[in-house]
């Protein structure tokens, strides 16, 4: 009986080896799941993007106005009977003397 028991043994030994240590065992398949579970959001956020792309050069192939809107905005480019006015920003002007508005005395 004891050599029964054995044989099992070693047949069990000998059909849980490529699970645990043979080539396709289950450490490298759970890494390759991961590996893929990386590679399918990397290629959802590029599918988004050149769905993005996709649509912006059916703008520019169907008309002028996207073309416009990029010359103005990427360019600063004007027309030719337009003229261009640029508002800077910058710090209140102060005069020394002289009472601010909506102060009270």
């Amino acid at each position: 009986m004891r050599w029964v028991t054995g044989i099992l043994l070693v047949l069990l030994v000998w059909l849980q080896y490529p699970l645990w240590l043979g080539p396709g065992n289950w450490r490298q398949v759970w890494h390759l799941r991961g590996q893929l579970a990386q590679q399918n959001a990397l290629d959802g956020r590029l599918a988004v993007r050149n769905e993005a792309m996709r649509a912006e050069v059916q703008d520019l192939k169907q008309g002028l106005a996207a073309v416009e809107e990029r010359a103005r905005m990427e360019l600063g480019m004007v027309r030719k009977d337009e003229v261009y006015f640029q508002i800077l920003e910058g710090p209140p002007v102060t005069t020394g003397g002289q009472e601010q508005v909506g102060q009270a005395k």
